[in-house]
């Protein structure tokens, strides 16, 4: 008899404002773009057969947004809900939050004298902890502050959903993923950012976790052009290019 388990489906929300124009983006929280909301449809027509038995997201518009348009052409749309938790926003930056990401990035780096592609497994602690250093409120997240909250929601999932075999898309954010995924699977890549709309599953069984796909965009609809003949269905938001 084959083990049980569940498959977590982590995704980031789509294009932001603030992914657009390169800037900071934690707790702030600007809507998506036209780009971000017609390739967070063309996620969810490529996700239609995947049997969903729960759907989570972050408690930050971006996200919820997304994953409303993932389900709206999802056949189990209507027997699903979207359930919040603040376990999984974004890393909160405090008063960095808008500035330029190359130069808060670059200075941040060259504080710690690191590269960014130097992949030991101190870097998600020492990058952490250096943006609250660099934050002079100090109100950003340090490691600790972030990795107790995003562990108390995943401990929530895997005690509700462990070896049910249920298939669990969870909605969040760029860095929360990405350093989700370094502390939970082996010899995970720091460098490898998230994308957009992307999926990174993981498979949870016998106490571990198992990378299955990162980045995972193959399965986006290939014809753009009818996915955005439709957007007019859409509500209007002032950022439509």
């Amino acid at each position: 008899m084959a083990d049980k388990g569940v498959t977590l489906y982590f995704m980031r929300h789509g294009e932001t404002v603030f992914n657009r124009y390169n800037k900071i983006q934690g707790w702030a929280d600007t809507p998506l773009t036209k780009e971000g909301r017609l390739d967070a449809i063309r996620s969810g027509l490529g996700m239609r057969d995947i049997p969903f038995h729960a759907v989570y997201t972050s408690d930050l518009r971006r996200t919820i947004e997304t994953a409303q348009l993932v389900l709206r052409d999802h056949p189990l749309r209507d027997q699903l809900s979207l359930q919040m938790m603040p376990e999984f926003r974004e890393v909160c930056f405090g008063s960095l939050e808008g500035q330029n990401a190359t130069e808060v990035w670059t200075n941040l780096y060259k504080t710690l004298q690191r590269t960014f592609d130097q992949n030991d497994g101190r870097n998600v602690i020492e990058e952490m902890n250096q943006i609250k250093a660099m934050d002079p409120d100090h109100i950003g997240e340090n490691f600790m502050e972030f990795w107790t909250r995003v562990e108390q929601g995943l401990i929530k999932l895997i005690d509700k959903h462990r070896d049910t075999n249920q298939h669990i898309l969870i909605v969040s954010h760029g860095m929360t993923i990405r350093n989700i995924l370094h502390e939970l699977i082996p010899d995970f890549k720091l460098s490898d950012m998230i994308d957009n709309s992307s999926l990174n599953i993981v498979e949870y069984s016998n106490g571990q976790y198992h990378l299955k796909a990162l980045n995972q965009t193959s399965h986006f609809a290939l014809r753009k052009e009818a996915v955005e003949r439709d957007f007019s269905l859409l509500p209007m938001t002032l950022f439509e290019k």
